[in-house]
């Protein structure tokens, strides 16, 4: 498996930037996942790792050796399409093979190595069968045992869950990290699917506007978001996110509520606020409705989720909150209801660089 390091490497279209200059290391046995909107520079820069697209200056490394300018062939990975990309006058075992005979295997050697990575991934009646014959879940499998066939430095996907349904992406999902960890491989994934990019990361790079945005564990990323655009693109809703006025250790959010900043975040607010204009961020599993709550607003809808409702609140005229609540919970539209926020939960934003701000030492 390889260790990839990305040391300024950044690609050009005449003036337009696809991808900033950027700096990144994918260790070895990773699973990372390049997650962002359309045209955020994700594919681009996967198709860079893999050599497929040249980059316009910068160095690509793996394990210390650079690659920059050697052909794909020459880099020793394994890249998963969106589309299947399988030869359709072949069977699925031949399909399968097919690298293996490339790099001139052995016959028993290739039997070997197919039956095995057919029974890994449950396909074994489907080696005989054409591809245009199978289902989108069946011809995936199809293609990522042809990846996995052989052991490269890499495995590189670009988004091969993108053209299934949803009940087939939930299955795959799981085959292709417990493959993963199975054959402890460096994996880099690219989707714009955020409930994708954290159901399997070991670490998620957000990219947005051609350059990365944020890059941490599945966890950092939700909680702790860098700045404004993380915290809107994580999260299914994502971050709600407040503008408010500060001084002196309180937050006036419109014209009705006023918000007492926890203790130990008044240190960062006084230093990088001083008095003026905040955004305060917290997740709907963050709200805690209670008849003593320091906050008030109206209930503006209620979606039941099934386990849980979600409340979407009229806090500040024209902004609305969304609060996760108790399924079992009636709320109708109009009523008044009161909350605070996990003071453990809550996050705040500097709207004027739209960076998160950090706590200060005490």
């Amino acid at each position: 498996m390889a260790t990839i390091e990305l040391k300024q490497v950044e690609k050009r279209f005449g003036e337009a930037y696809a991808v900033k200059p950027m700096d990144m290391t994918i260790n070895n046995g990773d699973f990372v996942v390049l997650l962002g909107p359309s045209g955020c520079g994700k594919t681009t820069t996967l198709r860079m790792i893999s050599g497929l697209e040249s980059v316009s200056s910068g160095i690509i490394n793996f394990n210390d050796k650079d690659v920059t300018w050697l052909h794909p062939s020459e880099r020793d990975i394994a890249f998963v399409f969106q589309f299947f990309a399988l030869y359709s006058h072949m069977t699925c075992r031949e399909n399968i093979a097919f690298p293996l005979r490339a790099s001139g295997e052995e016959g028993a050697e290739i039997d070997r190595k197919v039956k095995r990575v057919a029974e890994m991934l449950r396909i074994e009646h489907l080696l005989k069968s054409r591809p245009g014959g199978l289902s989108g879940g069946d011809q995936q499998r199809v293609a990522l045992a042809r990846a996995l066939v052989r052991k490269p430095a890499a495995f590189l996907m670009d988004e091969p869950l993108g053209a299934l349904d949803a009940e087939f992406r939930e299955t795959m999902r799981a085959e292709i990290k417990r493959l993963h960890l199975e054959q402890n491989a460096t994996t880099v994934y690219v989707t714009h699917d955020q409930i994708e990019a954290m159901a399997m990361g070991d670490k998620i790079v957000v990219m947005s506007a051609a350059e990365i945005q944020q890059a941490g564990t599945p966890l950092e990323v939700y909680y702790d978001p860098a700045n404004l655009f993380v915290a809107r693109f994580i999260g299914s809703p994502g971050m709600n996110l407040v503008e408010g006025s500060y001084s002196e250790g309180k937050i006036k959010l419109g014209d009705a509520n006023i918000y007492c900043v926890p203790q130990d975040w008044r240190a960062s607010l006084d230093t990088t606020i001083g008095t003026g204009e905040v955004v305060v961020g917290f997740r709907p599993e963050a709200v805690q409705f209670s008849a003593q709550g320091q906050l008030g607003s109206s209930v503006y809808a209620n979606d039941l989720h099934g386990s849980y409702s979600m409340l979407h609140l009229e806090l500040i005229k024209d902004n609305i909150v969304n609060a996760r609540a108790d399924r079992r919970d009636r709320h109708q539209m109009g009523d008044s209801i009161k909350f605070d926020i996990d003071p453990e939960q809550v996050r705040f934003f500097d709207p004027k660089t739209e960076k998160a701000l950090q706590k200060v030492a005490l």
